[in-house]
This record gives C-alpha cells, structure tokens and sequence, in this order.
C-alpha cells in the first residue's frame, strides 16, 4: 500500500493506494487544515490507516507533492513524510506539476529506502531573516 500525500496548500489531501491499482487513485482523505496543519496532518494519516484497517508497517513506499506550493504546508508534509519513511525503512519520492502522482507512482517502483523528499517553492521562501 503506497501513501501519496499533498499538503502544498490550505487543504491536505491523501490518497491510499494498492502496488498493482490500474484504476486512476482519488483522494480518501481531504482536510481543510489552514494554520493546523502540524496538529492535524500525522492524526489525518492515521485515521486514514485505520479506516482501511491497516497498519503503518503495511505502507510500501510515499509519494508526496513537491511544489510549488506554500513555504510552511510544504515543510510540514515533507517533514511528516520524511519522518514515516524513514521510521518505516521505506522509499519516498517527491514529484512536481500535474502528474505529480502518476509520475510518482512510477518511479517509486525503482526507489530505494534511505532518502529524503525535498520541498521545491517556486520562489525564494519570505522568512524573517536572522538578526545580526
């Protein structure tokens, strides 16, 4: 069972996959999450998981959606994301444009445990700057 994730904006979206689907996935999980994202994001997964009745340990691999998107939603999935495939010893790969997923899906067949998904902005990232 694949995760795939996206959290570029105010909404999060989560999609729940077989390995062998050939049916187009549609989300099983849309939250309007706003500022609550890093409360609510690792709660939403988990419902997701017992709602299909089953188990983190039975996730294959992470897709997520890469960007452009907003600087702090697209931290906080990746920071997530990272976290579960890490914890879980299995491959994450992010992806970017409209076929994020599809494409996502199809390399991930040939991704290995171990790395990280990195956050691509679309744009220089409006943080305050350190004081000197």
């Amino acid at each position: 069972m694949i995760l795939a994730l996206q959290t570029a904006d105010a909404t999060s979206r989560l999609w729940l996959i077989d390995e062998g689907s050939t049916q187009p996935p549609k989300p099983v999980s849309v939250r309007e999450s706003g500022r609550a994202l890093s409360d609510e994001l690792l709660p939403q997964i988990m419902a997701v998981v017992q709602e299909r009745a089953i188990e983190l340990q039975d996730l294959t691999g992470l897709v997520i959606f890469s960007g452009p998107g907003s600087f702090t939603s697209l931290r906080i999935g990746h920071t997530v994301a990272n976290a579960l495939a890490e914890s879980l010893k299995i491959p994450i790969l992010g992806t970017q444009g409209e076929g994020w997923l599809k494409d996502g899906l199809q390399q991930l067949k040939g991704a290995q445990p171990g790395q990280i998904a990195l956050p691509h902005y679309g744009a220089e990232a409006h943080i305050t700057r350190p004081k000197a």
